[in-house]
Parts: structure tokens; sequence; C-alpha cells
């Protein structure tokens, strides 16, 4: 559903969030390990979501990446749209260029429910409920299954 850039997008930001009431800034290789996604390619993606002001960098030796109190209030929504935009919320499930409530594609009626769902799952969860559902052990971000 989302783009490789937005899972790790999400999945990162979640992870930082876990880590902030803790005060501590992470490197991009910390949190690339915590969440197992590549390194490269994952700063790439926080570098953007700091130019968005989503989260928060300083460089240097205790520099790293944090959530600000500017950013407390992000939504998952907000994220998703930074990273991959909004077409996921208003395009055809077919990919049509003219789907409409006029000329609706077969699956037409079915999709606008299905987005509308996601669409406010993601304005409801803020980032810091999900990253206290981590820190709590209720949700993981690990791929690995611990047995």
């Amino acid at each position: 559903m989302f783009s490789k850039a937005c899972e790790y997008g999400i999945r990162a930001v979640i992870y930082i969030w876990s880590q902030n009431k803790r005060g501590i800034k992470l490197g991009v290789k910390d949190i690339c390990k915590e969440i197992d996604a590549p390194e490269y390619f994952t700063a790439k993606i926080l570098q953007s979501l700091a130019k968005q002001n989503l989260v928060s960098s300083t460089k240097g030796p205790n520099g790293g990446f944090y959530i600000d109190t500017d950013q407390e209030k992000m939504r998952l929504l907000d994220l998703v749209i930074a990273i991959d935009g909004d077409s996921l919320f208003r395009g055809c499930g077919l990919g049509l260029k003219h789907c409409s409530e006029q000329h609706p594609c077969p699956i037409h009626g079915e999709y606008k429910v299905i987005r509308e769902g996601l669409t406010r799952l993601l304005a409801d969860k803020s980032l810091k409920e999900l990253a206290e559902e981590v820190s709590s052990g209720k949700a993981t971000l690990s791929t690995v299954m611990v047995t």
C-alpha cells in the first residue's frame, strides 16, 4: 500500500519518537539497525523529513534525529503525505484517469469506502501514540519475530 520509502520513514519516525522521551538524539545507523532498514535510503528519507520540519536533526558528535515540541502533534497522515504524496487518498483504485461518481470504475464504491477508512485511521493516529505502543511492548517495529 505504501512505498518502501514511506514504510521506512514511518518506522524510523516511530522509533525516534519512542526514544525521544529519554532525550536521546539518534544517528541513522542506530535507527536503521533497530527498524531493519537500509542505511543510505533511510538517511535520505530522514533528511527530507527534516527539511519539511517533520523531524529535527543536529549535526556533529552529539547530533542525530529527534522530535521537537513543534512536531508533537504530528499525525500518521502528515508523514504519509510528506513521503508518498496524497494520490493514495484521491486516485482511482484501478488507476483510471476519468473514474468518478458519475463514471465509476468496477471497484469505485468499495475502494472509496476503503480509502475513506484509511484516511480516517491515518488522521486519527498520532506518531506519539504509536511510539507509546512500541515503548510499552504492545507493538513492535522489528521484522524479526522473537519466540
